[in-house]
């Protein structure tokens, strides 16, 4: 047995340099495009492309974008019913002190023993970062905001966020509290598949409460671009940063950023990275569900090789230039021993660009290959007698 390593011939019309992440986010930046943020991560939804990326997994204060993770939290207990949009909780004393009015933060000024809806505490939080609203959602759903937070972060789990710890429920600073944008994108395109009708209150303009008006704190929904949420979110450590979340003719691309110096500056970037992401990309199909790619080499059976198919059709959002970088290798453990089942996953096909590993997966047996007769099966022996020996030197 050894490892065999097939490089495939893709046609000109469609390769390309390309970025995608499957299983995990690609690394490498695409080339071509410069953005002033640290940390930025562009992703097409339908594909799960990755557009461009930039330190997606470096550990980053979350700032306001902890909401993302409260609301998470409490959409859920919505859906399993244990809470509902018209349950009232109260304004606790710690929630106005540290969200409130006399915060000095973002609040939607809630009155100290008054008690408003989740449906409005949901508004005042989503669309005017409103902290005092997270934490009387916190309080009111866990009996505290460090209860709360240990819900927090058993939903993360849940999600498969593996990079990211939750302290509080407004993202205020505090030890120990980083997320990643890889972790922060998971969680956006979950809210919007998972929380359709929730997922609307990202995109609405305004929020009064109090007999106090709030727009929404998300510069991208001001802008013609197609946005529809998310959030943004700034302390020092962080600096300003945001996800966000936009449309286009049936496209949807999710954005996440952090590290830039300023609100200008961000939504600068943010209008750049999604109207870039919007307009530089084509799909193309590479190759069709159970389309036959390649052959592996069988070992004792009635045929030498057996063909190798994709179960499920490759489709690839490609740069509309510089086509010519991409290349798909096939990898498995062989050669296989027969009898060799259909349908058997065996293998696996990479797309690489530039030496990295941006998209992979399994490969399956397109046909059954029975034990071969008693000369055939003589002379496989011979053949991985002979390969065997040169495989040493190789």
């Amino acid at each position: 047995m050894g490892r065999f390593s097939i490089s495939i011939k893709l046609a000109s019309a469609v390769a390309a340099a390309v970025l995608i992440a499957a299983p995990s986010y690609a690394q490498t930046v695409q080339a071509g495009f410069a953005t002033k943020a640290p940390q930025v991560l562009l992703l097409d939804d339908k594909s799960g492309t990755v557009l461009l990326s930039k330190n997606p997994d470096m550990k980053v204060p979350p700032a306001s974008l902890a909401k993302l993770m409260t609301a998470e939290v409490v959409f859920e207990a919505l859906e399993k019913g244990k809470t509902t949009l018209e349950t009232t909780y109260p304004v606790t004393e710690y929630a106005w002190r540290t969200g409130g009015a006399p915060s000095g933060t973002s609040t939607m000024f809630a009155a100290i023993k008054s008690t408003p809806t989740v449906a409005d505490l949901l508004q005042g939080m989503i669309v005017q970062a409103a902290n005092d609203g997270a934490i009387i959602l916190a309080e009111g759903l866990s009996g505290s905001e460090g209860a709360f937070a240990q819900a927090m972060n058993e939903r993360a789990k849940e999600l498969g966020l593996t990079s990211s710890n939750f302290v509080n429920s407004t993202g205020l600073p505090a030890p120990g509290q980083t997320v990643t944008l890889s972790d922060l994108i998971k969680l956006a395109r979950h809210i919007h598949s998972a929380h359709p009708e929730r997922y609307k209150y990202y995109a609405q303009e305004a929020f009064t409460w109090n007999k106090i008006m709030q727009r929404n704190r998300n510069p991208l929904l001001r802008l013609d671009i197609g946005a529809d949420g998310m959030g943004t979110g700034y302390t020092e450590a962080s600096g300003y940063a945001l996800v966000g979340s936009a449309e286009q003719n049936g496209r949807r691309l999710f954005l996440a950023m952090s590290g830039l110096t300023s609100i200008k500056e961000r939504e600068e970037e943010a209008k750049k990275l999604i109207q870039w992401g919007m307009t530089s990309f084509d799909t193309v199909d590479i190759y069709a569900a159970n389309e036959e790619i390649s052959t592996a080499q069988v070992f004792g059976g009635s045929a030498s090789s057996v063909p190798l198919k994709v179960k499920d059709g490759v489709e690839l959002l490609l740069p509309k230039e510089g086509r010519d970088k991409l290349k798909a290798r096939i990898t498995y453990q062989g050669p296989l021993s027969a009898p060799v089942l259909a349908n058997t996953e065996v293998g696996t096909l990479q797309f690489e660009l530039n030496g990295n590993v941006v998209q992979q997966m399994p490969l399956y047996t397109a046909q059954e290959v029975p034990v071969g007769t008693l000369s055939q099966r003589a002379m496989s022996a011979v053949m991985e007698l002979s390969t065997g020996w040169l495989r040493k030197y190789l």
